[in-house]
């Protein structure tokens, strides 16, 4: 099996994304913050001021309503499988992540690292892990395929972005961030699994219907394998 097919093997992606969600957030419920992790995040929250309006705008891709927009759009060109898709793992990835901050209950920067620079509307709640990273994860896993070089390039310098928007504006630390994304790999490769061992599709007109669901399994990993 080449390396490009194992990458793309959802049960890669799942024991992957599981791992790393799991290191991250033992290392996160120690309540500290270690110097490597202080720094990457200083080198991040200390960028320039001026920043600020294109990081907020890019920051929205991974916002809650980012789901229901990204699948409006899906929608609305004819794709009503992929508005399906996003739709769910987006909400997933939003809703899991509120679950997890509840079990792990790190604080937000501020409250760990002094002088935290803080743009914009305060973020509340708990800081591990960041909803955002998993929800922009969880929506370009499944709109990767569908996209051309172009559309592949762009969405994978994009999503990692998002991330680092929410660093910039101190409401999250790079342990939160890489949690997120780790569980939006899970809740796209989980979405994968399930359609291809049940044979279902998820469908915006009709919710979890049953049409050839390990035929759309086989053409999205074709696809994988072309990025």
């Amino acid at each position: 099996m080449t390396t490009a097919r194992v990458l793309t093997d959802p049960r890669v992606r799942l024991g992957a994304g599981t791992a790393a969600l799991l290191v991250t957030a033992m290392a996160a419920r120690r309540n500290r913050v270690g110097p490597g992790e202080a720094a990457a995040f200083r080198a991040v929250n200390d960028l320039p001021g001026w920043l600020y309006p294109p990081a907020w705008a890019v920051m929205q891709l991974g916002a809650l309503g980012a789901a229901p927009a990204a699948s409006g759009a899906a929608w609305l060109a004819g794709d009503h499988e992929l508005a399906g898709r996003l739709l769910a793992g987006g909400t997933s990835a939003w809703a899991l992540s509120k679950v997890v901050k509840r079990l792990v209950q790190r604080p937000r920067p501020a409250a760990m690292l002094p002088g935290t620079r803080r743009r914009g509307r305060d973020a509340t709640g708990l800081g591990y892990l960041s909803g955002h990273a998993g929800v922009a994860v969880a929506l370009g896993g499944a709109v990767l395929p569908r996209l051309g070089p172009g559309g592949r390039i762009l969405t994978l310098a994009a999503v990692p972005v998002v991330g680092l928007t929410r660093i910039y504006v101190g409401a999250h630390l790079p342990l939160d961030v890489a949690g997120g994304a780790a569980l939006g790999l899970v809740i796209d490769a989980a979405l994968t699994l399930a359609s291809a061992r049940t044979g279902l599709r998820l469908d915006a007109d009709c919710g979890l219907t049953s049409l050839r669901g390990r035929d759309w399994v086989l053409r999205r990993h074709a696809d994988d394998q072309e990025i």
